[in-house]
């Protein structure tokens, strides 16, 4: 005898009464995904209005007319938005003895010679005042040895032009600065001035301003001015984003109201 198998349970209806709740928990989820989306790009705009800023003033007051350093009195007062990349001058005389390798790698889009190497950091001792710390160039690992480019230890008092420059920022990318072995990393003032013994000298570097050097080498006038400015294609983005989810909600609504 052939049984036949029983029918299968008919679909249970879907109560009605957590529709409009659905409704809403899905409609609040589409608005604050929009507004965290919009959000993000609206922040990205302000941060594209703050980078032409900086760049903008860096670029003015780096081919501004050189002025007279900072005196030590104002030190404590320097901060970056009134006094980073201030072009100045100041006299006296290099202690290349002292000198600090800071290493660092020169991109090709910076011209010859790029690739791995070291800032020249050099302290200018001066008569009756702190010493402060000259970014005299960059020159390639294969240089690094000053005995290799004796002709650019310039003697004697000399007059330099070049561009204030605050400590530099911390990051998760670059390491500390080793003193104790001879591994320098970041342009760090204070741990410089530490390693070398240099007391009261100034909260900041200079970077030495273009021109020629004896041996070519360190090759001056590295300070970069060109930051990269990716903040509105990121605010596009993040508005994209905004739309499509906005788009895709009305989408899955409509299907569902005719269904």
């Amino acid at each position: 005898m052939h049984l036949a198998a029983p029918p299968a349970d008919p679909p249970r209806p879907v109560d009605q009464r957590l529709r409009p709740a659905f409704s809403i928990a899905a409609l609040l989820a589409v608005a604050v995904g929009v507004v965290v989306l919009a959000g993000l790009g609206t922040w990205q705009l302000q941060r594209l209005g703050w980078k032409e800023h900086l760049v903008a003033v860096a670029v003015a007051r780096a081919h501004a007319t050189p002025q007279e350093v900072p005196s030590p009195a104002r030190w404590p007062l320097l901060t970056r938005e009134a006094d980073e990349y201030l072009h100045v001058r100041v006299r006296g005389v290099f202690d290349h003895v002292r000198e600090t390798l800071v290493y660092t790698v020169r991109g090709t889009q910076e011209g010859p010679p790029y690739g791995p190497g070291a800032f020249v950091i050099t302290p200018l001792m001066r008569v009756g005042e702190p010493p402060i710390l000259v970014n005299r160039g960059f020159v390639p690992e294969d240089r690094r040895d000053p005995q290799g480019r004796a002709a650019g230890q310039v003697t004697g008092e000399v007059e330099i032009t070049g561009l204030l420059r605050l400590p530099e920022d911390a990051s998760w990318f670059v390491p500390r600065n080793d003193a104790a072995h001879g591994a320098f990393y970041r342009r760090d003032p204070a741990s410089i001035a530490l390693a070398r013994g240099l007391h009261g000298a100034a909260p900041f570097i200079i970077d030495l301003d273009p021109g020629p050097v004896p041996g070519g080498l360190p090759l001056a006038g590295t300070t970069r001015l060109a930051f990269p400015n990716r903040h509105l294609e990121y605010a596009l983005t993040w508005y994209g984003l905004a739309a499509t989810l906005l788009a895709v909600a009305g989408a899955v609504a409509w299907s569902l109201r005719r269904a």
